[in-house]
């Protein structure tokens, strides 16, 4: 039997997500919305495009949580977009909301899912999934290490005029202005950026990953990023989907794992078929360790305004 993926937010970041999984033939999928006739025309446009891409998947936009019944993985994009001079932080209240009650109907009928959070402040909503969902913590991922990592890689390579294939990097700690870069984690066909960049560089290039998202804001005026974050979801449900034991970093809800404890963070993840397989320590610097603390502190206060369940 073909495996399903439910998305809840039928908005830019759901639709591309979509479009890269049906591309990709991963999957089955359901494209939920509130707004009547918004997952129904996509999800239509996107089948009339898959005969070209000769995938066999099947596409189905609705209002109604029904279709959904059975799904493997539910990625939850709903939510309120950033705008110009918004942070993050800024949508915690207006999107637990969203998030709690869109986690209810997806749990309600796909009790043995997989839930991917992908709406901001990305850390404090997967601890609202956490919650309503009574999921174990190998259920509720959060994606946005992956979309991190891609970001610091393309400024690398572009700093240094290679090509993206030969960067690999980590980015840890919350998805915010506090996430965590490692520069000693990041290679150029296996050559740290650490030899091949000055400080002064790597800090620039560290600085703008941290505000990557705030850019395209910025440039967009109105709207968020959605192509980068939508292939990083995709990749997630990849990982899982076809079993792949791949590491990715992800938000994962840690039990003293680098000595913090009942709080999402961005760290490298194993995944596969059960979705969290195994969380990686890797040695940290003094520094490090420290910056991902304070990390991990930005997201605890967050967590801390977010209201109990209903």
């Amino acid at each position: 039997m073909r495996k399903k993926v439910t998305i809840v937010g039928g908005g830019n970041v759901g639709a591309t997500t979509a479009h890269w999984l049906a591309a990709k033939e991963l999957a089955d999928i359901v494209l939920v919305d509130i707004v009547e006739g918004v997952p129904q025309g996509k999800a239509l446009d996107l089948m009339q495009a898959l005969p070209i891409e000769r995938s066999d998947v099947r596409v189905l936009g609705t209002n109604d949580y029904d279709p959904t019944a059975g799904s493997d993985i539910a990625v939850i994009t709903a939510g309120f977009p950033r705008k110009p001079g918004m942070s993050r932080d800024d949508l915690v209240r207006m999107n637990a909301e969203i998030v709690s009650q869109a986690t209810k109907q997806v749990v309600q009928r796909s009790p043995n899912c997989i839930l991917i959070v992908v709406t901001n402040p990305l850390d404090a909503m997967c601890e609202v999934a956490r919650r309503v969902s009574g999921f174990p913590r190998e259920r509720v991922l959060g994606m946005a290490g992956v979309l991190d990592s891609a970001r610091f890689c393309t400024f690398v390579a572009m700093e240094l005029g290679v090509s993206v294939l030969n960067v690999h990097a980590f980015v840890l700690g919350g998805h915010g202005d506090q996430m965590v870069p490692l520069p000693r984690y990041c290679t150029v066909a296996g050559i740290p950026i650490t030899e091949l960049l000055d400080p002064a560089t790597i800090e620039r290039l560290v600085e703008r990953t941290a505000k990557g998202g705030g850019e395209i804001v910025d440039l967009l005026k109105s709207g968020s990023a959605y192509y980068a974050p939508a292939r990083s979801i995709a990749e997630m449900v990849g990982a899982i989907l076809l079993d792949k034991h791949q590491i990715l970093p992800c938000a994962a809800y840690l039990q003293g794992e680098y000595g913090i404890k009942d709080l999402f963070i961005g760290v490298p993840c194993r995944l596969g078929a059960a979705g969290l397989e195994k969380i990686i320590e890797i040695k940290l610097t003094p520094e490090e360790k420290a910056a991902l603390h304070t990390s991990a502190q930005a997201v605890e206060a967050l967590v801390k305004t977010l209201p109990e369940p209903a």
